[in-house]
């Protein structure tokens, strides 16, 4: 079995999910993993794939034909896992919403090698207030040499700066 990585946008509509997942069965295809989401009017998935080496060109001639229908579908090779990384950890930040929260958070991961495994991130009204509150979650993988302490410290002095609220903690 050959594995790829597709990326799917469209103006979200009905039967987008299907159509992905009909060209993925026909040529014996297995969906392994996804994230999906409907965001602002337009949906967007990243999904990792399966499918049989006599099958590959097939598979992505049906993928890309799918522009026609308006759906945008790139396609990569799964690379390799990281190893060099030795723990997971969770991330959750609360505070009021401005811009540039997200570049100076990854700024931060950047210098310190953290591998951003997922994120998720929105703005809700807060209670009592109604004042926009950025939310946002993540799970990150250190390097090896990075302890769960220094990536601590190096966030909350960030947090302090961005007079959020931050948690790190390990996973599982």
């Amino acid at each position: 079995m050959e594995h790829l990585v597709i990326t799917v946008i469209a103006a979200d509509q009905a039967g987008l999910v299907e159509r992905v997942a009909h060209c993925i069965s026909e040529h014996q295809g297995n969906w392994l993993e996804s994230r999906l989401s409907r965001m602002a009017g337009q949906f967007a998935g990243i999904v990792n794939v399966a499918v049989p080496s006599a099958e590959w060109d097939g598979l992505l001639t049906s993928l890309r034909a799918l522009s026609s229908r308006g759906i945008r579908v790139q396609i990569a090779e799964r690379g390799g896992e990281p190893s060099d990384l030795r723990q997971t950890v969770r991330m959750e930040l609360v505070g009021n919403d401005r811009p540039g929260i997200v570049r100076d958070i990854s700024r931060v991961l950047a210098q310190l090698a953290v591998n951003v495994e997922r994120l998720s991130t929105q703005v809700q009204p807060a209670p009592m207030s109604n004042e926009p509150l950025f939310h946002a979650e993540a799970v990150l993988a250190l390097p090896a040499e990075l302890s769960l302490e220094r990536l601590q410290q190096r966030l909350e002095g960030l947090a302090d700066e961005l007079m959020v609220e931050l948690s790190v903690r390990a996973e599982g």
